[in-house]
């Protein structure tokens, strides 16, 4: 009878360094200036509406207040809501 014994190598590989690219965090900031003060709703279909602030609703001073230097970070995000729910799915950030 045949014993089974699995594949050793004899050498040992050494482990290959991929850069790390870091991304900072987004701030909760952000997400929460999103999710209070979007004015555009796309539906996506299945109870989901992916959430956004515009480039006019950006320029208001009400957001520059709660945002600040974040402004143009916001910009960039989407939020991605379960309206059945009533939570986030997914925050996307373009970038």
């Amino acid at each position: 009878m045949a014993s089974y014994r699995p594949f050793r190598p004899a050498y040992r590989r050494p482990a290959r360094a991929l850069p790390q690219l870091e991304r900072p965090a987004l701030p909760a900031a952000v997400v929460d200036a999103v999710l209070r003060f979007h004015d555009e709703e796309q539906d996506q279909g299945a109870g989901r509406t992916l959430l956004r602030l515009s480039q006019r609703r950006l320029r208001d001073k009400e957001i520059r207040a709660a945002l600040g230097e974040l402004t143009a970070r916001a910009a960039n995000v989407s939020i991605l809501w379960n309206e059945r729910e009533g939570e986030i799915i997914r925050v996307l950030e373009a970038a």
